[in-house]
């Protein structure tokens, strides 16, 4: 029997409903013969009335079976019901089977790229002869005999039908064999270290498959992306090999058709600024539609490498680490206590996260130093070489071609950097750094939001930033693009270029002491979208890390923003990161001191904020009270019902916000007024005498509680 798992990936198309594959039992007799009727002229509609560009011969043949079947059922109809022995109705819901995967699969001929098809070349093949032999196990028991009003001709049509396909035999083309075989020789060429000639890849390509222009061979390579991200164990050719075909269309792509993009992306991007004001962001358009499901019950955000700890629950790998790094032994949704703290990868459900991010055109890359992630196959020698070339002809192209060829070639590597980091790798050894960055103060939007997107994307590889860092002028460029892009995407970017950047504790202080950059972040994290503040307030928090940093937070005006941001929603928590960073050094608990809003500010996330934001927010209370004297004290403690906060942070707030909280509840039982402020209260202190927490915590590592790591989005 013909199997339907081959079609339960087709591209851009609703699979098919069970009933598709179940005879239709509770249909009366005569709406089986429309039910067939249906579908066997549904089979003739739309693309597969034109044969396809391979299995022409094939799907030929079977279509000619079901138009003698046509034949046969409008006979059927004809005679009406009475005419119709009851037996036969068993065999026409068999038929009608049959007919459905029948059309399925010319649908799925019809609508596969050209490569697939030739990949898949003897699997397809098989599932023709498999149908073609169903056809004749049916009509091998059909009772024809018992309907005695046939015509003669009907009869005849369906005996020839019925000896063909019992006589016919696996149908394997000889051209598209050859055809398959000379696109594997392409791949052993690479495999080989040998690029093959640009005019035999021409007549291949161009001449002999069709692929004419840069739409077509874009349509190709995303059909195999898409085979990959939904590939299955059992067939073939394996992902690494599919991987090593993908970058072979790649390199074609830029060889035959160089950089004419026919006003594609261009005219893609301007009608969309036209329509829209600003280009359109990927990910914080489809941010609020991301299915629950997919989200870390600890950080609520999109999971990247999700887990399983012993009660079932899944979370995100950083983010369950941490929390067992604190100390904590129970699952944090349940609150069940954990009986083993191994972490089991659920690459089921990252899978799933995969599919739907590639679906919805969301960028999604694995942890890079995660041992446990099931990441894609490996690539190939071929894939590697292929690759190579590729960054090779786009950076020539980035040297030498016109301003049109240099912005378009920009966009390609922004998008060639989205696919992995040894992408992003071959791109910067081939010399794309030096030339992207001379495109960075460009008069053109699209090329300038295209360099600075690639070079955020590149920097997600961590070798790469040292390469960004030791360009002369890049940085500078970079914030220049920050403080003056043409577009809000551009400057959001560059936001985010600098927040990856920072990630490496020697390059925090060159960031900060950079002319206007951290006046940019601020404005942005004032002024920006939703998107654009969450990286101005990460890049701020990271250089925050850095001491030295402090003096520069302050001149900038970048405190007072950050106290400001203390009350938006999204941002909260990671101003209160910063904030708690820079109150540790007296100059920076005095600006923020000044800073009317702040305590009231800090005492608002401690009572709704999140509990990372809550951690954070009596963390930089607590250092101002150590950092800020007195005065400082003073204020923090007449703050409105800060007894009631500290004491809900000592029952039901997390280790940290508990240890926090006892460690600024003694610093004000040590001021003079603190029996009129806490007397009888006790604070929890009952609870908090018998356990670690209670003690004063002295350390800088654990006083803000941020992600361990936090991903950069590529775009």
């Amino acid at each position: 029997m013909a199997s339907a798992a081959i079609f339960s990936s087709l591209r851009r198309r609703s699979s098919p409903s069970l009933e598709a594959f179940l005879a239709p039992v509770d249909l009366p007799n005569a709406a089986v013969l429309e039910a067939l009727r249906a579908v066997s002229m549904s089979s003739f509609s739309g693309k597969s009335k034109k044969a396809p560009f391979f299995q022409g011969k094939n799907s030929r043949s079977l279509i000619r079976k079901i138009n003698v079947i046509s034949v046969l059922l409008d006979a059927l109809i004809d005679l009406g019901i009475s005419g119709i022995p009851p037996t036969l109705f068993l065999c026409l819901k068999e038929l009608y089977l049959l007919l459905y995967r029948s059309k399925i699969l010319i649908g799925y001929v019809n609508g596969s790229s050209k490569l697939w098809l030739l990949l898949q070349n003897h699997l397809i093949s098989g599932h023709f002869h498999d149908i073609n032999q169903e056809i004749s196990t049916l009509f091998d028991v059909f009772p024809l005999s018992e309907i005695t009003s046939l015509s003669e001709d009907v009869r005849e049509q369906i005996d020839l039908l019925r000896r063909q396909s019992r006589e016919s035999k696996l149908l394997i083309d000889k051209r598209d064999e050859c055809s398959r075989l000379k696109l594997y020789y392409f791949l052993n060429e690479f495999e080989n270290g040998r690029i093959p000639e640009m005019n035999e890849l021409y007549i291949f390509f161009v001449e002999k498959l069709g692929i004419c222009d840069v739409k077509s061979c874009r349509s190709e390579i995303e059909f195999l992306e898409e085979q990959i991200v939904n590939h299955d164990g059992d067939l073939e050719p394996c992902a690494s090999v599919l991987n090593g075909f993908v970058a072979l269309l790649r390199y074609c792509r830029f060889l035959l058709f160089r950089f004419e993009d026919g006003d594609g992306d261009l005219g893609k991007w301007k009608r969309r600024v036209k329509a829209n004001g600003l280009i359109s962001r990927e990910i914080a358009d489809t941010f609020v539609t991301i299915p629950k499901d997919f989200c870390c019950p600890i950080s609520l955000e999109l999971m990247h490498n999700p887990v399983i700890v012993s009660t079932g629950q899944t979370y995100d790998r950083p983010s369950i680490a941490r929390w067992l790094e604190e100390g904590n032994s129970s699952c944090p949704k349940t609150g069940q206590m954990l009986v083993h703290m191994k972490l089991v990868p659920n690459r089921a459900l990252r899978n799933l996260i995969l599919q739907w991010c590639v679906a919805n055109g969301i960028p999604y890359d694995p942890p890079e130093n995660s041992a446990d992630v099931c990441t894609s196959a490996p690539p190939s020698k071929a894939a590697v070489e292929a690759t190579k070339a590729t960054a090779a002809v786009l950076v020539e192209e980035l040297a030498n071609g016109t301003p049109r060829a240099k912005t378009v070639a920009a966009w390609e590597i922004r998008l060639l950097a989205k696919t992995g980091r040894e992408n992003r790798a071959y791109i910067a050894e081939a010399g794309a750094i030096p030339l992207l960055k001379l495109l960075l103060p460009s008069t053109d939007a699209f090329a300038q939001e295209n360099s600075v997107t690639a070079l955020l994307n590149l920097s997600i590889y961590d070798k790469n930033k040292s390469r960004i860092m030791e360009v002369e002028g890049c940085l500078g460029a970079i914030v220049g693009v920050l403080r003056n892009g043409h577009t809000t995407e551009a400057r959001e970017n560059s936001a985010a270029t600098l927040f990856s950047l920072s990630a490496v504790h020697d390059y925090k202080k060159e960031i900060a002491q950079e002319d206007g950059a951290v006046e940019a972040l601020a404005g942005m994290l004032v002024d920006g979208t939703a998107r654009g503040k969450k990286d101005a307030v990460t890049a701020l928090f990271n250089l925050s890390t850095h001491p030295e940093n402090c003096a520069r937070m302050i001149e900038s005006g970048a405190v007072r923003v950050l106290v400001g941001a203390l009350e938006r929603e999204g941002i909260a928590e990671e101003a209160a990161g910063a904030l708690a960073l820079i109150v540790r050094q007296p100059i920076g608990a005095e600006a923020v001191g000044k800073e009317e809003s702040a305590v009231l500010g800090l005492t608002g996330l401690m009572r709704c904020g999140t509990p990372r934001g809550k951690e954070n927010a009596v963390a930089a209370l607590l250092e101002l009270c150590k950092s800020g004297g007195a005065a400082a004290t003073q204020r923090v403690l007449k703050a409105p019902a800060m007894a009631s906060l500290l004491q809900s942070l000592l029952f039901t707030g997390t280790k940290r916000a508990r240890r926090k909280a006892a460690s600024l509840a003694r610093v004000f039982q040590r001021c003079e007024n603190t029996s009129l402020q806490f007397g009888g209260l006790g604070l929890g202190y009952a609870f908090a005498r018998g356990n670690a927490v209670a003690a004063i915590d002295t350390s800088f590592a654990a006083d803000v509680s941020m992600p361990l790591s936090i991903s950069v989005p590529v775009l």
